[in-house]
Order: structure tokens, then sequence, then C-alpha cells
């Protein structure tokens, strides 16, 4: 009984305040969400405008849908999601499909067919993160190669250089961890944040709302 009291007060109470302490005072924006303004900027809570009044439009450790492919083409699209009716935190989830499942097999088909035709490229080069969805259903990120594929789309319906729209996406990229986990990949939200700041979309940068 002595053990079990000594390891509750220990682990159920001063370790969790420690952790939280911690996290709090070292790591306050991570702790919190890692949410980002409309601005770019970083907000300690959904309600945190900031002085510029700048709203909060969703983390970047979550995806959200900047519209599917066909659609809203001033945006970077992320991957495709299986989350509840899409991106839903609440349901995060992949399709739980596998590989030979008749009805995967034709939505890939479908998607590979609406991003090339967006793009304007082969479907046969259209990446795999453009087509099929992550376990989470969340995932915030896309490869190089599928945002890059998506520069001179975006850029044509912006009426921006390329080159700059590129540019943009060189400065997105991210290595990976210690220099050996993972791939290198791109935030869907900042990027198109940086996107937003470079060409304001006008009424269609209410797209970038959290979800």
């Amino acid at each position: 009984m002595r053990v079990l009291l000594l390891l509750t007060v220990l682990l159920g109470g001063l370790y969790p305040l420690a952790v939280t302490g911690v996290g709090q005072a070292v790591f306050g924006w991570q702790a919190n969400g890692s949410l980002v303004r409309a601005d770019g900027t970083r907000a300690s809570s959904v309600d945190d405008t900031g002085a510029d009044g700048a709203p909060v439009v969703g983390s970047v450790l979550v995806g959200q849908s900047f519209g599917e492919p066909g659609t809203a083409p001033e945006w970077f699209h992320g991957r495709p999601s299986a989350a509840g009716e899409g991106y839903d935190t609440l349901a995060s989830a992949g399709s739980n499909l596998g590989p030979n499942n008749p009805d995967l097999v034709a939505a890939i088909e479908e998607r590979r067919a609406a991003v090339a035709a967006e793009d304007g490229v082969d479907p046969a080069t259209v990446p795999p993160d453009a087509v099929t969805a992550s376990a989470s259903g969340l995932d915030p990120h896309v490869s190089p190669a599928y945002a890059y594929q998506q520069v001179d789309r975006v850029a044509a319906v912006r009426g921006l250089d390329p080159a700059a729209v590129r540019t943009l996406v060189d400065d997105a990229v991210a290595g990976r961890v210690l220099g050996v986990l993972g791939d290198e990949r791109v935030n869907v939200l900042a990027l198109n944040l940086a996107l937003d700041d470079l060409a304001p979309a006008g009424t269609a940068s209410e797209g970038s709302g959290a979800s």
C-alpha cells in the first residue's frame, strides 16, 4: 500500500505536473498544438488572434482540405483523407482497404486522372501521395515531388512567375529528421500561407481556415 501510494503521488501527480510545466516553459507553442495564424505567425490558442487580428487557421501538425483536384486551383493541395468526411480529427484513420481492393484501386485511378488533368501532367508521373491517403488521414505534408508538380498550375491561376512559386516550395522543403529518419516533405498549410503572402487569392483565401 505504501508503494502504491508513493507511485501514485510520483507518477500520477508530480511527474505529469513536471512534464506539463517543462513543456509549457520550454516548448509552449508545440505543447499547445503548433497553431498558426493567417499571417504565418505562431498562436498560443485558437482564440489568439495576435496584435494584427489575424485569425488562427490551423495547426502545422494536422492536415486540412484546400480543395479536391479540379477545385480551388489557386492552392497547393494535400494528400487525400479517409478520416470521416475528410481530415476529421475525431475520426482519424485510413481507409483500411488492402492494395488489391477494387474500391481502393478504382479510387486511386480516379484520383490519378483528376490530379493529372488539373496539373497537366502524364498520369504515370503523378506521385503516390497525391492519390493515396495516409494511415491517420491527417497528414499535413506532401512529398516535394507533388508540391513541385503543382507549381505551374498555382502560378498560372495567381498570375505569378513559376520561378517565384518554385522558390516558395524550395524554402518549404524540410529534410529528414536527424538527417536519416523519414523522407523530405513539404508542409501544405505553411506553403499555402507563404503563397498567400506572396500573392493573396482574394476571397479564395477563406479556404485556408482550420478544419
